[in-house]
């Protein structure tokens, strides 16, 4: 018996010791697991909290300021400390000599916050420089944003940054002069909403309309995230002494989304007429609002009409949505074409801009075209062109084809 007890005893202890080496080995793994665990969310939180991280919640938001232009703002604060090449800082004194003492007789024309002076640097180099007038933090972010885009944005088709000025409380923006102004005053020549004649030719409102979308071309498709205008509109658009165009006055630009399809929820800003429906609703910007704005002022080289005149008769106040009906009827369109043309033009080349004004100015954005399809659509209608002087006869009179046709052959 005692032999018996003796070897229960042995396998009863060795099961206890075999027990216990279990335990021990899964009390072991449940503790690497737990520090393993551990370290993941300790690197996760690290992670969301460090500047450089874009989680995809944050994303979702939609906030007044998006996360694209945070990081421009923060861009920005470097630029104005270190212009980019090319760009140039200027002392207020030199600016306030260079306009003359910012005298009345030297101002040419007004920004999204401030107005603008011509003036000559000591060089002899013709300037325009823009002052800011709108004190706060609206006006210093717009003054940011637009020494950012312009420093780092290259075009013949954007008005080009001569330099700056950031000296106490100034701000200030200096730009190439443009001699011929904005495309505004030449097509309401007095600043009435009806009163004087445009002298702008067929010709170079086509040419100024290319130059133009090329101008926002550049923004939505060669930059990334894509730059969306925000405030286009005629007065932005300036004409050098040939009465080429360039895209003006970037204080309300906002980068654009960098996914496909997607959009950035912002306050709504910019001009009444010129604003996109569903932009002015909820707040969603896309390059499509700038693609129905540039439609706009395609209805104005057309129409010689501002966007809203609530002075003319029932149902004609509003430009897009009086013109709208009429722009893909050929019979109608050449009704509500600017009469300062005098019918010197074709109708085949009329209907063509105004089937490619009918879609910019879609109520769905999703049916407006890119720009670079606007783009596309232009050029046959410029190439090869002489450059005719503003005013100058034209050889491009009203004489309707026996059967015009809408691009792609729909009437």
């Amino acid at each position: 018996m005692d032999v018996d007890e003796r070897k229960a005893e042995a396998v009863a202890a060795a099961i206890i010791i075999i027990l216990a080496a279990l335990a021990v080995g899964s009390l072991l793994v449940a503790a690497g697991y737990y520090c393993y665990i551990g370290a993941k969310v300790s690197s996760r939180r690290k992670a969301l909290k460090s500047p450089g991280s874009s989680p995809g919640d944050v994303r979702g938001r939609e906030e007044p300021l998006d996360p694209p232009a945070r990081k421009a703002e923060a861009e920005v604060e470097v630029v104005v400390s270190a212009p980019g090449a090319g760009v140039q800082v200027f002392a207020y004194k030199q600016l306030h000599s260079a306009t003359g003492g910012f005298g009345r007789g030297n101002v040419v024309g007004h920004g999204s916050f401030g107005s603008v002076y011509k003036g000559a640097l000591a060089d002899g180099r013709r300037i325009a420089v823009k002052l800011m007038d709108r004190a706060g933090k609206q006006g210093e972010e717009e003054f940011k944003m637009e020494v950012d885009l312009l420093t780092r944005l290259r075009s013949q088709y954007l008005l080009s940054l001569v330099g700056y000025c950031s000296d106490g409380c100034h701000r200030m923006l200096v730009y190439e002069y443009m001699t011929n102004g904005g495309l505004q005053e030449h097509l309401y020549p007095t600043g009435g909403l009806r009163g004087g004649v445009s002298k702008l030719n067929w010709e170079t409102r086509m040419k100024i309309a290319l130059e133009a979308a090329k101008g926002l071309e550049y923004l939505h498709e060669h930059v990334n995230p894509p730059v969306i205008h925000r405030d286009f509109k005629s007065s932005n658009i300036l004409l050098d002494k040939n009465f080429h165009a360039k895209v003006s006055d970037f204080g309300l630009a906002k980068l654009g989304s960098d996914k496909a399809g997607g959009h950035v929820s912002t306050r709504v800003l910019g001009t009444q007429g010129y604003v996109a429906p569903e932009y002015a609703l909820t707040g969603h910007l896309t390059t499509k609002s700038d693609v129905y704005s540039y439609g706009v002022v395609l209805l104005e080289l057309l129409t010689g009409r501002v966007p809203v005149d609530m002075k003319r008769p029932s149902g004609e106040g509003v430009l897009v949505s009086w013109a709208l009906p009429r722009l893909t009827d050929r019979e109608k369109v050449v009704q509500i074409m600017d009469p300062s043309l005098e019918e010197r033009y074709t109708v085949k080349e009329v209907v063509q801009v105004a089937a490619i004004a009918a879609m910019c100015v879609q109520p769905e954005a999703d049916y407006r075209p890119l720009m670079a399809d606007v783009v596309q659509s232009l050029v046959p209608l410029v190439k090869h062109k002489s450059t005719a002087k503003v005013g100058s006869s034209s050889s491009f009179h009203h004489t309707p084809p026996k059967s015009p046709v809408m691009p792609g052959g729909s009437k």
